[in-house]
This record gives structure tokens, C-alpha cells and sequence, in this order.
């Protein structure tokens, strides 16, 4: 069976060690006086204490997630993450932890987040809004009207397709796919052509859940993937 979740190794959980704040003044050191005004005992902001913040957060979405064995087929282990749409706040931790990682990693660099059909679509709309930004769908075929370009990917039997409105984005505009949960990583792969198809740029792929065993990661080649709880 699978033991319990290990947050993945970011510099904003509490495990890691933060650099060393710019200047001579040690971390808890109180700022140095402006001209003319009077000195001051308020701490600067630490970036431990964020850290710490940040290990709370993932810890009350960690407490969210089931495990069901054998469903929905014997052998296999099912995480649902229903108790974290249910749950307000550790809802809105996972999309404060997935939007403080992206800003760290890309800056303002990001135009569009791409919502993955069709658990994506839970996280994809509040995270392009906790980032100032917009979201693209993309979906199973034959759920979008207009002109479309589609991908195709392999399942245990058989192969399914995705597709995206082909004005959804122009070309040479940075994108992050998001996803609830990285497993064989069939699908995120076909997302990641499908924009390539629209010659846009992928940044990175997220998820909530990554099922480590699996290896979905590989599949993506050369785009980073980043994911807040990792499961064997």
C-alpha cells in the first residue's frame, strides 16, 4: 500500500533552508533607521516564516486527500480530491501554493493557464484568477464548437483525443497547463503538443497529486512539471 503523502522538496517548505536575505543584516535583524526617522523594533518579513506559512498550507490540503484501494479496478488505488473542493480552506491553499510557485519560477512571464479536461477545469479558472490571468479550455474531442486542432493520446485500450479552439491562443504566447493529478502523463503530454500545434509555449505543466510510480513526468520530455503532493 502507499504511505502517507511527502511534499515535494520546494524552497518554500519549511524543510528547506532560505537563502540569506540581501545586506549585512542577519535574518530577525531589525531594518536600519531612514534619515530622519525615528528607530524601529519591527521585525523585516522572513522568508522561514513564509516558508512555514507555506508547509501549513500544504499540510491542510495533504489532510484532504482519500484513498480508495481498488477502484475504479482492482490493484488500483484511487486519491480523490473531493474533500479539498469541499473544504474551503484547503482549497484555496492548494491555489495559493500552486500561484506563489509559478510566480517564483516564471515572474510575470505567464500569459494563459490551460485548464485540462476535465478535473483541470476545477483548478484552472481559480488559479488563472489568483494569477491576474485568463484560461484556455482544453478538451475532449467534439466538446468545442469552431474551428478546432486536436491530439491524441493512448489508453489501456485504445486512444482518446483532445483538441483547443484555434483562437484560443496567438502564437509565441508562454502557457502552464494544470491538471488535479499526474499519472501515466498521456494526457498532459497530448495537452503540451496540442499547444505546440498553435506554436504557443508551454512553461510548465502542475498538478495537485502526482503518482510517483508511474512516471508520468518522463513523458513530458523537456517541459518542467511541478506538483504540490506526490504519492507512489
Amino acid at each position: 500500500m502507499v504511505g502517507p503523502a511527502h511534499p515535494n522538496p520546494d524552497p518554500f517548505h519549511a524543510g528547506a533552508e532560505p537563502p540569506w536575505a540581501p545586506g549585512p543584516a542577519p535574518w530577525g535583524a531589525p531594518p536600519p533607521p531612514r534619515a530622519g526617522a525615528e528607530p524601529t523594533n519591527r521585525l523585516l518579513p522572513s522568508r522561514r516564516a513564509d516558508a512555514e506559512m507555506a508547509d501549513s498550507e500544504l499540510q491542510l490540503v495533504a489532510r484532504r486527500i482519500r484513498s480508495f484501494p481498488d477502484f475504479p479496478v482492482p490493484g488500483v488505488l484511487f486519491r480523490d480530491i473531493s474533500p479539498v473542493l469541499k473544504d474551503p480552506d484547503s482549497f484555496r491553499a492548494s491555489i495559493s501554493l500552486l500561484a506563489n510557485h509559478l510566480k517564483k519560477a516564471h515572474g510575470g512571464r505567464i500569459d494563459y493557464i490551460a485548464g485540462l479536461d476535465s478535473r483541470g477545469f476545477l483548478f484552472g479558472p481559480s488559479l488563472a484568477q489568483e494569477l491576474g490571468l485568463g484560461c484556455v479550455l482544453i478538451r475532449k474531442r467534439g466538446k468545442l464548437p469552431g474551428p478546432t486542432v486536436c491530439a491524441s493520446y493512448a489508453l489501456e485500450y485504445g486512444k482518446a483525443e483532445l483538441e483547443i479552439q484555434t483562437d484560443a491562443l496567438e502564437p509565441g504566447q508562454k502557457v502552464v497547463v494544470v491538471d488535479d493529478l499526474l499519472a501515466t502523463g498521456g494526457t498532459m503530454r497530448a495537452a503540451c503538443e496540442l499547444l505546440g500545434q498553435l506554436q504557443a509555449q508551454v512553461l510548465e505543466c502542475v498538478s495537485l497529486v502526482e503518482l510517483t510510480s508511474l512516471k508520468g513526468r518522463e513523458k513530458l520530455g523537456t517541459v518542467p512539471f511541478f506538483s504540490l503532493l506526490q504519492y507512489e
